[in-house]
């Protein structure tokens, strides 16, 4: 099964909602809204297009993923990071690496377009495989009551969270 990573095009937005909506449709821990979320985000000022990428079988979209920019905030300083909201597989291609290949190919496309860092508020036995952290362990906060095992980090770089530290800002578009 060959897939192709790319950048998503505008031709691509409703493939991408619907392809979204299919694959959060029966997830438990979901507000079923991620196909919202991505169009709402795509329009704001924390988007960044390199890494709004889709994965295509036979050109066919059987995958997304997003990555946007979100702010750690302490009373002193102020650090730049990404979001991982959210990754998305068509059902009938889950569980064939393709969610892998795509938070992969974003992580190296963020650190060669120079950020540091991603936090995602996720499946606490999916990401660590990617090398995801409890984002705890470097005094990162999230803003939302959830547990704190669900609440991760990784370094796109050596030391990309070095002496960084505070609580999550997400862009109001995800407070919709």
């Amino acid at each position: 099964m060959q897939v192709t990573i790319r950048k998503e095009q505008q031709k691509d937005h409703q493939e991408v909602f619907d392809l979204i909506k299919k694959a959060f449709e029966t997830e438990k821990y979901s507000d079923h809204m991620e196909h919202y979320l991505v169009e709402r985000l795509r329009k704001s000022a924390s988007f960044v297009p390199e890494l709004s990428l889709v994965a295509e079988i036979r050109n066919k979209i059987v995958g997304q993923i997003l990555l946007t920019r979100v702010k750690i905030k302490n009373r002193e300083q102020e650090f730049h990071s990404l979001a991982l909201a959210p990754v998305s597989v068509l059902p009938e291609f889950q569980g064939k690496g393709i969610g892998s290949k795509l938070i992969e190919y974003a992580h190296q496309k963020a650190r060669d377009i120079g950020f540091s860092s991603v936090l995602v508020l996720g499946h606490e036995k999916y990401y660590p495989q990617f090398g995801y952290e409890q984002a705890e362990k470097y005094g990162i906060n999230f803003p939302f009551e959830v547990p704190k095992e669900n609440c991760m980090c990784i370094e796109l770089i050596n030391n990309g969270l070095k002496g960084i530290s505070g609580t999550v800002e997400y862009p109001k578009e995800f407070h919709l």
